[in-house]
């Protein structure tokens, strides 16, 4: 620590790397607790588009090792989706030094509600966008064109859209906790809120494959989410004082 109390960069990196070491082991054990499932979680992740295909249509794989390493793929996304509450845990215990004592006791619920709303997020992906994406996409197909979805990209589809949709889910925590700390205000996001709906549709076609309707998919969400946020930025964020309230008006 210095003179101030603070901890040097150096220490910061320190502890970065500590809590990484971490998160790489519990997905390391997340990955070998799946691995033994691989060809029915990769079921489970596929029906979705089994269900809008036709009778008879399957999925293929091109190349020798294909199948192979996308089961290898599947059970590595199953370790990260099995580590996510540790992942959220060190990510949080990151942030918690600059926090404020009052600002610590959040933590417990926020990790609680981050890991149900990374949960949410992914099983609406899966649940929701992904039969009517599905089900648009093969709607292209005719009686001389017949789609062959291959293994290894579906699974990069389909995993790249069930992160996104996990993290994207955060977005009304996020915005509340730090309304709550005071960084921003309920006045702020409605101001603010075309320039949101610019990044949100900016952010879904980051995030998503490079196709109109997931980008759509995925922007419409986040403009509800954002809604939430300013909901949940009324109710819980800090309140002004009278002095600040006066402070405002003067001003």
């Amino acid at each position: 620590m210095d003179e101030e109390g603070k901890a040097p960069f150096t220490a910061h990196l320190e502890e970065l790397r500590k809590r990484l070491i971490t998160c790489f082991i519990a997905v390391g054990i997340g990955f070998v607790a799946s691995y033994g499932f691989k060809e029915k979680l990769f079921q489970i992740l596929v029906q979705p588009l089994l269900k809008v295909m036709e009778t008879g249509d399957t999925l293929i794989f091109t190349g020798l090792p294909e199948a192979f390493f996308t089961y290898l793929k599947v059970a590595f996304l199953a370790g990260i989706m099995l580590a996510a509450p540790v992942i959220i845990y060190e990510f949080w215990m990151f942030v918690a030094p600059g926090l404020y004592d009052r600002e610590k006791r959040l933590l417990l619920p926020i990790i609680f509600l981050s890991t149900i709303f990374f949960v949410g997020g992914s099983l609406f992906g899966y649940f929701i966008v992904f039969p009517w994406g599905f089900k648009f996409f093969l709607g292209f197909a005719t009686e001389h064109i017949r789609p062959l979805p291959a293994m290894k990209e579906y699974l990069g589809f389909s995993a790249k859209l069930l992160l996104a949709f996990g993290l994207v889910f955060e977005l009304p925590l996020v915005i509340t906790f730090l309304a709550k700390l005071g960084v921003v205000s309920v006045e702020f996001l409605k101001k603010n809120r075309k320039y949101a709906l610019l990044l949100f549709f900016a952010g879904a076609a980051i995030l998503t494959p490079p196709d109109v309707v997931t980008q759509i998919m995925m922007a419409l969400p986040l403009m509800l989410l954002y809604e939430i946020s300013i909901l949940g930025a009324r109710i819980f964020g800090k309140k002004k004082t009278v002095s600040e309230t006066d402070d405002a008006k003067a001003s």
